[in-house]
């Protein structure tokens, strides 16, 4: 190949071999099948993600378990991995009996008696029934009953559908938590063969990259724990006033549902708002602008905030991250955005100090945590 100038003594010739051009042809199309199968075991690569990045965040509990074992078993990780599992599973277990058994009571109740509670809307010798006279509601409400009962009757319809989700996501769920545990057992043999593969002038500044992202992630789970924590507690003031049934349980659901970033309190506030229901529907109606509004400050003043100091990243930051993940992979995406950022940025800052391009007092400016 030619490539000419307008003065012909600075012709320039550019040869590309046949062997060149087979490679980046191959290159393209596996790059291309790569992708088509990343995109067809999208869900099971979300699943390995989470794993991972649960056995990344969990790995220090499970090193100080196994440090404080007795006997001969001190620094087993296995038994260390085996006594967190268990202790989290007999917790969860402890909080389902505790809760489900009578929401599913409540909830058997609520079906039956939902027919009644419109005819009750109806009666104007009622509160709601004199609101609904005096607003001309009549129309909404025969609307309403009408689809109150449909939806009673169409209960067994999805009865199948919601029961293969649930299947669906306890299967999920025991996946990564399956996966959860065999990197934890198996992290610190990879993590040495890793370091072999490295030449000893390099292992130490891997190391050191590996600890600083270990940070990260530590401090991203421990803001989410903080947040989660937060909501528990700010939840109880209008469980306890508006007598909600099983307040310290639903405190236990929002905490729960708050380690989920983005959806976790969404999710939470269906929880706690249909608890409610069964008290009163303004008890209900209360209960879920409540929670509303809290969700839109933390979301835009709390979780940026906490997130930053916890991860050393600008609130800025942390929130563009959430978006971007939300927006690649929703769910999944918003769980592991902030963390991957990150670590991206320490990536990034490492490589400009290594080119000269950042002295190392401005690396430190910028990774010094800041009072926000």
């Amino acid at each position: 190949m030619h490539l000419f100038s307008r003065n012909k003594q600075h012709e320039v010739e550019i040869t590309i071999s046949n062997r060149t051009v087979v490679r980046v042809l191959l290159l393209i199309i596996i790059s291309f099948l790569l992708l088509s199968a990343a995109r067809q075991a999208s869900h099971a690569l979300s699943l390995i993600f989470i794993a991972f990045f649960l056995s990344l965040a969990l790995n220090a509990p499970v090193h100080w378990i196994a440090q404080r074992l007795p006997g001969r078993k001190r620094g087993s990780r296995s038994l260390a991995t085996t006594v967190s599992f268990l202790l989290v599973i007999a917790f969860l277990g402890v909080f389902l009996f505790s809760i489900v058994p009578p929401l599913v009571r409540q909830t058997a109740t609520f079906i039956e008696e939902a027919p009644g509670l419109v005819d009750d809307i109806r009666d104007e010798n009622s509160s709601l029934g004199s609101f609904v006279r005096r607003n001309g509601l009549e129309d909404q409400v025969d609307k309403l009953s009408g689809q109150v009962s449909s939806w009673v009757e169409g209960l067994s319809t999805s009865a199948v559908s919601t029961v293969t989700k649930v299947t669906s996501s306890i299967v999920a769920m025991l996946t990564v938590l399956v996966l959860t545990f065999m990197m934890l057992t198996e992290g610190p043999r990879w993590s040495r063969f890793a370091r072999r593969l490295l030449p000893d002038d390099k292992e130490a500044h891997a190391e050191k990259l590996v600890h600083d992202m270990n940070k990260v992630i530590r401090g991203y789970v421990n803001g989410q724990v903080l947040l989660a924590a937060i909501a528990a507690v700010l939840i109880a003031p209008p469980l306890f006033i508006l007598g909600i049934s099983y307040p310290l349980a639903l405190m236990v659901v929002v905490f729960i549902c708050g380690l989920i970033p983005m959806v976790g309190h969404t999710i939470g506030a269906v929880i706690v708002s249909l608890v409610a229901l069964f008290t009163s529907p303004w008890a209900a109606l209360i209960i879920l602008i409540y929670y509303i509004t809290y969700q839109q400050i933390e979301n835009y003043a709390i979780q940026p905030r906490i997130q930053a100091n916890s991860t050393d990243m600008s609130p800025l930051l942390v929130f563009s991250s959430v978006i971007i993940g939300v927006s690649l992979n929703g769910l999944v995406g918003g769980l592991v955005a902030i963390p991957i950022a990150g670590c991206l940025r320490i990536l990034v800052l490492d490589y400009l100090m290594r080119k000269n391009y950042l002295e190392p007092a401005t690396v430190k400016a910028i990774t010094t945590p800041k009072k926000v």
